[in-house]
């Protein structure tokens, strides 16, 4: 059983990543944006999840700077990604654009860095670029994010080096059960982004009716959830009380028979893009 915000999964090159983060996707540079992560590593969050698209890894920087320096934590707890985008997708690019995350975070390396999506003709020369900044000891981990089996697959297939994690949306109407699957045959950790679908699940009946039960919200059992399916989850809040209400979940366990009822849920209803049919 996951027990606490500091537990950790190992992913497949023997790197501990925490099991629960804060993810900042869409939140705009400026206070709001430091004050969130510095909370939340006060609390003991461990694990941050940025991208070259969001346009706050400076803020995000800004706030692990402050966060190290007010909790006296190491960088080295500390689990930080970023993702590269699509525009940057190729070998040299790839290497440019992580070279202008660090700047911006004003960190030496990164603890993970993902190709944001499977752009078709490009993420294989991306990712001999991650191949080549992972051997050159320059990140920690290196994956990919948003790609189904059949990216994987081709990926796989001429790499040196397999994905390590693949986030991916992935809530109780998008239970991705190919790709989960896929992914434990290869030891690929499964990541969720927009666990909660973007606050669509907090009406649901049955959700809420299983969430009576256990004295808890539905974001707590959903969040609960993932952890127990074996997913790395990293749910966005810039609200004090919600950061700590999203982190308190580690007092209970959801038993086998709602696990069940809410796996059930799955209808594949995406909340995001599709990764076979995006324009961007």
């Amino acid at each position: 059983m996951i027990t606490s915000l500091q537990d950790t999964t190992k992913l497949a090159n023997g790197i501990q990543m925490p099991w629960f983060g804060l993810g900042v996707f869409k939140v705009e540079e400026g206070p709001e944006l430091v004050n969130a992560i510095k909370f939340a590593i006060k609390q003991g969050y461990r694990s941050i999840d940025t991208a070259a698209i969001y346009e706050n890894e400076e803020g995000v920087g800004q706030a692990i700077r402050e966060g190290i320096k007010e909790t006296g934590i190491s960088r080295e707890e500390l689990f930080i990604t970023s993702k590269v985008w699509n525009s940057d997708l190729g070998y040299e690019s790839t290497i440019a654009a992580y070279d202008a995350s660090l700047k911006k975070l004003g960190l030496d390396y990164l603890d993970l860095y993902l190709i944001h999506w499977p752009v078709e003709g490009k993420f294989k020369e991306a990712w001999r670029a991650l191949e080549t900044l992972y051997k050159e000891g320059r990140v920690k981990a290196i994956g990919v994010s948003n790609f189904q089996v059949h990216h994987l697959k081709e990926l796989i297939k001429d790499a040196e080096i397999n994905p390590m994690v693949n986030q991916v949306e992935y809530h109780p109407r998008l239970t991705q059960k190919e790709v989960q699957t896929f992914c434990k045959e290869h030891h690929i950790q499964l990541e969720a982004w927009s666990p909660l679908m973007q606050g669509q699940l907090l009406d649901h009946p049955l959700l809420q009716e299983i969430a009576k039960s256990y004295n808890k919200t539905v974001a707590q059992i959903i969040l609960r959830w993932d952890l127990q399916n074996g997913v790395v989850t990293i749910p966005k809040s810039t609200k004090e009380q919600r950061i700590l209400a999203n982190a308190n979940i580690f007092d209970f366990e959801l038993n086998a028979e709602d696990m069940e009822r809410i796996n059930r849920l799955n209808d594949n209803y995406r909340v995001g893009p599709d990764p076979d049919n995006f324009d961007f």
